[in-house]
């Protein structure tokens, strides 16, 4: 068989020619990319060259054509859910992260009660932005990891299913992120776009909303930026046969009025019996209704009406976790020092930093800021006031639950550097 540069297929490649032709802005064809990655996932290709070609990559870009190209290789590099054709329809969402987004233990059981399958593969946090797996670790007994059998069953019987990667899923994504995450690249849309694409579309999906983030608490800072990778993902999700949608959303501000897994899991709790904060019941609607088969109307009704919150239940009990706990997240995971941050004066907040916030949660132990850190499920902050509010002097901005009081004095000077009250 003949390659597109006239090359026999079942030859080896000339790697530096490759990384070469993209380090002076050329295509690579579709068969070369899907060559790359599967000698890449063997061990054939050394990791000193994908570090190249992911640098070129970086440098250069790469265009619709090899982006699809790319997430389709990385997603054919292992096994893929599969679902019988009487199935529903297979939803899902995934976001780029931010501070306090919980929205996704909301989304699932919200989504599954209206008739669709949502076979959701979650991550961990890494940094400021929290990780849904490692809110849902907080619940006891919650099980993230679990075979592709496991996951079908739970499907089958309630529709909703949040779990890690398997080890068969997309073995060159992980493998891939390894190396981009120790060679400075990580910020290159192409491989972020492939990286996200490549799980989702594991799934067996119809539908996936992408809710982009941009801000300070953001991976994305600007909306220039955020744009470009949703347009990124748009194309490539189509090019690859998925209906694919967007929202763009500000954070500047965390996500509701909680930020650290167990407070969280609360946080969601409360949502899902209709009892949330504003904003973040309107994004959980506002991404629902773009794959969902009902209106925003009807969502919000299903919503309030407690139906998402026995489904919720009813799929923590599937993965072995203890439904009893839900209501008692903060008890069962209870820091030892909760320190209030008062208004030094009155007026309105212009400015609640989502950045500072996230990185006072993070070194107060709720996130890692390497792959193996562990977690601490009870420190964080909550009742976290919203810019536009306005304050009088000493009333609460911020709760700060930490390990010790010396941890909470320095996450409350990290949050008060990201708060401006005129």
């Amino acid at each position: 068989m003949t390659g597109l540069l006239g090359q026999r297929s079942d030859l080896p490649m000339h790697i530096p020619s490759l990384i070469e032709r993209k380090r002076e802005g050329g295509e690579l064809s579709r068969e070369e990319i899907q060559r790359v990655i599967r000698d890449f996932t063997s061990g054939e290709m050394p990791d000193y060259q994908m570090s190249a070609l992911a640098m070129a990559i970086f440098f250069r870009g790469m265009s619709t054509e090899e982006t699809a190209a790319l997430t389709e290789a990385m997603l054919h590099s292992g096994s893929t859910l599969k679902w019988p054709d009487s199935a529903p329809m297979r939803v899902d969402k995934h976001s780029t992260g931010g501070i306090g987004d919980k929205t996704s233990l909301i989304i699932a059981p919200l989504l599954a009660c209206d008739g669709v399958w949502v076979p959701m593969i979650s991550g961990r946090g890494l940094g400021i932005t929290g990780g849904t797996l490692d809110k849902l670790d907080s619940i006891p007994g919650f099980r993230t990891q679990m075979s592709e059998v496991e996951i079908r069953r739970v499907i089958e019987k309630h529709g909703c299913v949040m779990v890690g990667q398997t080890g068969d899923i997309c073995p060159a994504d992980k493998k891939l992120y390894a190396l981009r995450d120790v060679s400075g690249t990580v910020p290159s849309i192409p491989l972020i776009t492939a990286s996200i694409l490549c799980k989702k579309l594991a799934e067996g999906l119809d539908r996936l909303i992408l809710d982009v983030k941009y801000g300070s608490g953001a991976f994305m800072q600007t909306e220039a930026a955020a744009h470009e990778l949703a347009q990124s993902m748009v194309q490539t999700g189509r090019a690859l046969g998925v209906r694919a949608s967007v929202h763009l959303n500000r954070m500047d501000e965390p996500t509701g009025e909680s930020a650290g897994n167990a407070l969280e899991v609360a946080e969601a709790v409360r949502c899902l019996k209709g009892e949330g904060p504003p904003d973040l019941e309107k994004i959980v609607l506002d991404l629902c209704a773009a794959v969902s088969i009902s209106s925003r109307q009807q969502l919000h009704d299903v919503l309030h009406s407690g139906k998402a919150w026995v489904k919720f239940q009813q799929m923590v009990a599937a993965q072995g976790g203890d439904v009893a706990a839900l209501e008692r997240m903060t008890e069962i995971h209870h820091a030892p020092v909760i320190q209030e941050v008062k208004a030094e004066h009155a007026g309105v907040i212009r400015r609640m930093d989502a950045r500072a916030i996230g990185q006072a949660v993070l070194e107060l132990g709720a996130g890692r800021a390497r792959s193996g850190d562990s977690i601490d499920y009870a420190v964080g902050c909550d009742q976290i006031a919203k810019t536009g509010s306005e304050v009088a002097f000493g009333d609460v901005l911020i709760r700060v639950h930490a390990r010790s009081p010396a941890a909470a004095e320095a996450a409350e000077a990290m949050i008060r550097s990201g708060i401006q009250i005129e």
